[in-house]
């Protein structure tokens, strides 16, 4: 990713500046990023997850929704996220100040479940984003790393496609694995009938 401008500024500052165009930007430790382009293969995954998600919404009458944009605020306030798949509480939204203003999420108690779906700057999601979001005590998170891009110390070697599913345990997140014809074990959606290789296999 290259940096959109050549300084440093503050969360309310990137609301602002926020343009009102087709791009994609995150403002990481104060600096905003151009995210490039989603491949066809990564948005076939998002869209896939999130209709399976809206099934499990609908079915059950949750008071949950998944926003098209919904940014993440770090609690350093110094990086604002868009994830691939946001789950939100939308009992919990009237206390979020900057909701109805910038689509912003700032609370954990908004945040049902995260999924990020790895792409080339998959240490984002493996570093970068896992510290912010557990910081930040997001209940759930999920990498999705379909074409096994990671680090052979988290993917195995030979590297094979992997979820992983981050559970929030004593203010730490556990990461269980998920291959193959494993079934997906998710707290936020427990009667969820989804395995690993369904969500590899929505890739046309």
């Amino acid at each position: 990713m290259t940096p959109a401008l050549p300084k440093l500024i503050t969360c309310d500052e990137f609301i602002a500046w926020y343009p009102n165009d087709s791009k994609r930007y995150e403002l990481h430790q104060e600096v905003i990023f151009e995210m490039p382009p989603p491949s066809g293969d990564h948005e076939d995954i998002v869209g896939f997850l999130m209709r399976k998600l809206g099934v499990e919404i609908e079915r059950f009458n949750l008071p949950l929704n998944i926003p098209k944009t919904g940014f993440v605020r770090t609690p350093s306030a110094d990086s604002n996220y868009l994830p691939d798949v946001l789950v939100i509480n939308r009992e919990n939204l009237p206390n979020e100040l900057l909701w109805k203003k910038a689509s912003m999420i700032t609370q954990p108690e908004s945040i049902r479940l995260i999924i990020e779906v790895v792409s080339t700057n998959w240490r984002d999601d493996y570093h970068k984003k896992y510290a912010d979001y557990e910081e930040m005590g997001i209940p759930e998170y999920w990498i999705v790393d379909y074409a096994a891009l990671g680090a052979r110390k988290f993917l195995g070697n030979p590297k094979q496609p992997t979820i992983f599913v981050c559970n929030l345990v004593d203010g730490e997140y556990q990461m269980t694995p998920f291959h193959g014809n494993n079934l997906i074990v998710s707290p936020a959606f427990p009667e969820l009938n989804l395995t690993a290789q369904q969500i590899f296999n929505s890739v046309c």
